[in-house]
């Protein structure tokens, strides 16, 4: 049965907004919070687990039969297989206990493509949304990223692990390979915002070896604002969807990347 995406995506944004409301009481209480370790340095809190579940009750209540896959609890598998959210409800958790800024991402899937999807910003109140084929936007306003940069105008953003270095190798090297001769490179904790600040301009681009469902909506609105998104060889949706592997950037910072990472030693994955 055809489905209006425009309709689907109004009961996202509200849903991210209710979740904002949700973790944002929490995150000027957080001293208080409950806080567990699903595995060293990546954080859980009882926000994270009460956000997925305003989530899911709230657009599943609404698409009862199909299925949602998020950060804190198993998948619910409808009986519907062609509609699948990804939800993130808080993505940066470290930031998010430490007082920084954090994300709300919610993607809508079809199949093996993502046709909306929507990354929240509760702390500055930033809803960065896209549409497949119908553009991104900030607070409403329609994002067109520029396609040239000089090299020394660059920021990059990226993530630095701190645990499990063998899970992430060459990490450091990447870094040391591009930061001499851009303007900048900047660590936000959260790559669904370094996703959408590569699609708002404030980035030129973003690498990094992370999760899908962080980055699924993030990656939508860098295609609708006309950026490029492949994994570390230049590969498409096939390879970085299933390796975390990715860089999204305007089209020069895109090259740049592609020219830089290769020069550390790596097996493509």
């Amino acid at each position: 049965m055809p489905i209006d995406p425009t309709t689907v995506l109004s009961d996202m944004i509200e849903a991210a907004r209710r979740a904002g409301t949700l973790t944002l009481e929490h995150f000027h209480r957080r001293e208080t919070l409950e806080i567990g370790i699903k595995g060293p340095g990546d954080f859980v809190s009882i926000a994270d687990e009460q956000s997925e579940t305003l989530i899911r009750d709230y657009l599943l209540t609404r698409y009862p039969d199909w299925s949602l896959s998020g950060e804190e609890f198993p998948p619910v598998e409808g009986v519907d297989s062609t509609y699948r959210f990804l939800v993130d409800p808080i993505d940066g958790t470290t930031n998010f206990l430490n007082g920084l800024d954090y994300t709300i991402t919610i993607a809508l899937r079809q199949g093996g493509e993502t046709i909306c999807g929507l990354v929240y910003n509760p702390v500055t109140d930033e809803m960065f949304t896209a549409l497949k084929g119908h553009g991104a936007y900030l607070n409403g306003k329609r994002l067109a990223m520029r396609g040239g940069t000089d090299v020394g105008q660059m920021v990059v953003g990226t993530g630095l692990p701190t645990p499990n270095l063998s899970t992430h190798a060459g990490a450091y090297a990447r870094l040391d390979a591009i930061r001499a001769p851009i303007g900048a490179v900047r660590v936000l904790g959260s790559a669904a915002n370094c996703c959408a600040y590569v699609a708002c301009g404030r980035f030129t681009g973003y690498f990094e070896q992370t999760g899908f469902v962080d980055t699924a909506a993030g990656i939508l609105l860098v295609e609708e604002a006309g950026g490029v998104v492949t994994d570390w060889w230049g590969r498409g949706p096939e390879f970085f969807e299933k390796s975390g592997l990715l860089i999204v950037a305007n089209r020069a910072t895109h090259a740049f990347l592609l020219q830089h990472l290769s020069r550390v030693k790596l097996t493509a994955q």
